[in-house]
């Protein structure tokens, strides 16, 4: 009688993890994330140099009493740059797409696009509340901006990730 051949044994791979952080890691690749948080910390800087540029320059020109107008002003002013700056960051160093770049960067415009409502209505808003507090009467459009723009920042990653730069 002739024996059977052994049968050979399959390496079966683990399950994947499941729980909370796994999820969040098929969510949140690490690398990305952390290419993302270095390349928003440049767009960060970049669209607040640029906004508070356009505020000191408008401030020269304006009453302070439009203070509220001009911090609006110099938002829509530096909008177009600033996201400009920030697709061709995440397009080449996070997201790493090829192609398609008017298409993303309208995309890129949507997304932020979506936040520039509220924004317009909060900044003015923002401002007048740090020109009623003593200490911050003075930064009262840089600290509106800033707040404003972590926000934004928070928010557009996903945006980023689902939509202007889905493969």
């Amino acid at each position: 009688m002739s024996a059977l051949p052994p049968v050979p044994q399959t390496a079966q791979s683990p399950p994947p993890p499941s729980g909370l952080f796994s999820s969040l890691r098929r969510v949140l690749p690490p690398a990305e994330v952390v290419r993302y948080l270095v390349v928003g910390v440049w767009n960060t800087i970049f669209a607040y140099a640029l906004y508070s540029g356009f505020v000191f320059l408008y401030g020269r020109f304006l009453p302070h009493r439009y203070l509220p107008l001009t911090v609006v002003i110099a938002s829509v002013s530096a909008k177009p740059i600033g996201i400009t700056m920030s697709f061709l960051c995440y397009k080449h160093f996070v997201f790493r797409t090829h192609g398609n770049y008017l298409r993303e960067w309208l995309r890129c415009f949507a997304v932020y696009g979506v936040g520039m409502l509220p924004e317009l209505i909060a900044l003015p808003i923002l401002t007048r509340l740090f020109l009623g507090i003593a200490l911050t009467h003075r930064p009262a459009p840089y600290l509106a901006g800033a707040v404003i723009t972590v926000f934004t920042a928070t928010l557009s990653y996903f945006g980023h990730k689902k939509f202007s730069f889905r493969v």
